[in-house]
């Protein structure tokens, strides 16, 4: 039946959880922290506990709203989605500033948003006698009559909102802009705490003190009924693989510990780290995260193959009819869809199973209470 089933990590074997708290800790500290625009740096601590923790993830997403809103968008990293909620606060504040400021918001706004930038707003902030205060319950509200945007409209739509209201054309907020790279690093930080964030970066964080996550990652289901179904599906001559938008650092240490790693053929596992790595040597392409199917597909034809040809690929591909996609996101459906390949949607994503009616909708081929329901597909 099929040849090859390609998976999904967040919301299929693990639980975001922890990434969306790195999310929403990284907007945090974007704002709040002294080393950035420093709007409470008082409230900043660098290892919050878990209560904290859920405080400021309910204040900053909106206890998921905005989360949701972006995924059912195709908007499925981290990164973007961190990107996005920042930048749209940073949008707020120059707006409260920019009648005392003017020129200097629409010189900020056309150069490439670094740390430097940073600093000249916090002191155009610290001069002026306003006390902003975060509307993340705006964040919706910012895309009035654009609700049916889709994700690459919605990377750059902050030009598109900063050009109507400061008066100048901008082009800045974007996909591996500055400012997306300094929220990947935050959040980097948050996820890999110091010690991984040093070796796999090469440089040290923008403060100290950070423990990280990645040690704790959340099944979503036994291990061991996990790794059960996987080699009963690899008994059936099925090759394995996966695509996610994790970095492979941050998928091979979590599920080599759960013990079902070693399940994937090595070619097969793709990872943001590949992705990365082709949006850098064919920036032309970028981006090609999910939706777009670079991902699977570098999964499908496998590692070896150069990147060019990943990309230039004839879609849909002649044995999409044998080639399950396992996800539980919107992004996953839209990648196997431009594939042409079959998709399992499993419902335990971010809304669990409120979201059967949304896959049902877009017509998944098969909608599974959880990834270890696989094999009823093949009964």
């Amino acid at each position: 039946m099929y040849q090859m089933i390609l998976f999904d990590v967040d919301g299929v074997f693990l639980s975001e959880e922890r990434c969306f708290d790195s999310t929403a800790l990284t907007v945090w500290e974007m704002l709040y922290a002294p080393h950035f625009l420093g709007l409470a740096p008082e409230e900043f601590i660098v290892n919050p506990d878990d209560e904290k923790i859920i405080q400021i993830r309910n204040e900053v997403l909106q206890s998921n709203q905005i989360l949701d809103w972006l995924k059912t968008r195709g908007v499925n990293s981290n990164w973007d989605m961190a990107y996005m909620v920042f930048s749209a606060q940073l949008l707020l504040i120059l707006k409260e500033v920019f009648q005392n400021h003017k020129e200097a918001v629409q010189d900020l706004l056309q150069k490439e948003f670094t740390l430097e930038s940073f600093a000249r707003l916090k002191q155009m902030i610290q001069k002026d006698p306003i006390s902003f205060s975060p509307k993340f319950d705006s964040f919706i509200s910012l895309f009035q009559n654009q609700m049916n945007i889709d994700k690459h409209d919605l990377l750059t739509y902050w030009n598109q909102l900063a050009e109507k209201w400061f008066g100048v054309s901008v082009q800045q907020f974007s996909r591996n802009s500055s400012l997306w790279e300094i929220g990947r690093s935050v959040f980097q930080a948050w996820y890999l705490g110091d010690q991984l964030f040093l070796e796999i970066e090469q440089k040290e964080p923008h403060i100290l003190g950070k423990k990280g996550f990645l040690n704790q990652e959340i099944p979503l289901a036994d291990p061991l009924e996990i790794r059960k179904v996987l080699f009963q599906l690899q008994d059936l001559g099925i090759t394995l693989g996966i695509g996610t938008g994790r970095t492979e650092i941050e998928t091979v240490i979590p599920l080599t510990q759960l013990g079902f790693y070693s399940c994937f053929d090595p070619q097969r596992v793709v990872t943001a780290t590949q992705v990365i790595e082709a949006e850098e040597a064919y920036p032309s392409k970028a981006p090609l995260g999910k939706p777009e199917p670079f991902t699977y597909m570098k999964g499908y034809v496998g590692r070896e193959i150069d990147d060019e040809e990943c990309i230039s690929f004839n879609l849909p591909i002649p044995e999409g009819s044998q080639v399950l996609i396992v996800g539980d996101s919107v992004a996953d459906f839209i990648a196997a869809r431009k594939m042409g390949c079959h998709f399992a949607a499993t419902l335990t994503g971010l809304t669990g199973q409120a979201a059967r009616t949304k896959f049902e909708e877009l017509g998944a081929d098969y909608i599974l209470d959880d990834v270890t329901k696989i094999m009823e597909i093949f009964k």
